[in-house]
């Protein structure tokens, strides 16, 4: 089988995940301080907390930082599949609850990432009070751990969605441009779970002292989304794992940013240990395409396999509009010093290469 991908973009020897965290690490951050510290990140086998997880004890084995790091998740099963291999380490528990339930953790937290929300968008229609209730509550009872701490410095993983809908002509959305939102839409519990929760987060940093810092993360993909979440980034890499040509039943129009979940996480962490504003955009703005050139990037990868896009029967192509969309601005993160590593070719790479590791392992 010919292999015509990048020189460098994938070496069969290392795990994907492993170098993705290599790379993360690699960048000039003050890593030092967050040695000795007790980090709990809840949501931990989702794809962007378990990033955060692995990095985290990666940053104890390369530089003996001597962390705790705690990872929170709903379901168990889920977990010890995705996070087998970190199971048995010393320097970190898992623990099975909801993150609306009361937490009993025998020890004081330095550092709370919190993650826990029902991802999938097919979720947030049918469970719409989980939903919510995860970001609101949760919020809540995570950010206590931080004022009991008396330090605590708590990090929400938010979402682009809180931007709702604004006018679609294009643009990159600034942390400061915000449209509506139909409340009365259950779909809403995600959107004003999220926008709940960084006003309920900026409240205890006023009233408390708390610091906070709030990534809003764009359009993110790689290894940990599982091929049946929902959405196209997922089917995308399930067409190609499977051999068949990608369907689009739109103009695949719609542009979004779309991120590599190694660089979106490296972003949260310059957030994270540098930033000094509230919140900050998670996206790479060179991954502001439509979905319709999307799919041409995922059949690309893995061009031995001869995949092309096509589309659903009834599609009028004569309206396609290539301008719109909205993705968000990175010139806030740009300005910390972040510069995604990966990027989407080399990014749609690994993703599909994490996959075909767990195919064949």
């Amino acid at each position: 089988m010919s292999d015509s991908r990048p020189a460098g973009e994938f070496d069969a020897n290392i795990r994907v995940i492993d170098r993705d965290v290599d790379e993360i690490l690699a960048n000039d951050l003050p890593w030092d301080s967050l040695r000795g510290k007790t980090v709990l990140v809840t949501g931990a086998s989702g794809m962007i907390p378990s990033y955060v997880v692995r990095t985290l004890l990666a940053l104890n084995l390369r530089r003996d930082a001597g962390m705790r790091v705690i990872g929170l998740v709903r379901n168990e099963a889920k977990a010890r599949t995705l996070l087998d291999d970190i199971l048995d380490r010393e320097d970190f528990t898992l623990l099975a609850q909801d993150v609306t339930a009361p937490l009993d953790l025998n020890s004081s937290v330095d550092i709370v990432v919190h993650g826990a929300s029902p991802a999938r968008p097919s979720l947030h229609s049918a469970s719409p009070v989980d939903t919510i209730r995860a970001n609101v509550e949760g919020t809540f009872r995570l950010l206590d751990l931080c004022v009991e701490a008396g330090h605590g410095h708590f990090v929400l993983m938010s979402s682009a969605e809180v931007y709702g809908q604004r006018a679609d002509d294009g643009s990159l959305v600034a942390e400061d441009e915000y449209g509506s939102v139909d409340i009365l839409n259950p779909r809403a519990s995600y959107t004003e779970g999220k926008r709940a929760a960084e006003t309920i987060a900026t409240s205890y940093r006023a009233q408390y002292g708390i610091p906070v810092t709030i990534a809003r993360f764009g359009h993110i993909y790689g290894p940990g989304m599982l091929l049946d979440d929902g959405r196209v980034q997922a089917d995308f890499t399930a067409d190609v794992i499977n051999g068949r040509d990608i369907t689009l039943n739109s103009d695949g129009s719609a542009r979004r940013t779309y991120t590599y979940v190694a660089d979106a996480v490296a972003g949260m962490f310059y957030a994270m240990l540098l930033g000094d504003a509230p919140a900050y955009n998670i996206a790479d703005r060179d991954g502001f395409i439509s979905i319709r050139d999307l799919a041409e990037a995922f059949t690309r990868a893995r061009p031995e396999k001869d995949l092309n896009v096509r589309f659903s029967a009834g599609v009028d192509l004569s309206a396609y509009n290539p301008t719109r969309g909205q993705g968000l601005d990175d010139t806030r993160l740009r300005g910390l010093g972040w510069r995604p590593q990966a990027g989407l070719n080399a990014g749609i790479d690994r993703t599909i290469a994490w996959h075909e590791e767990r195919t064949t392992a």
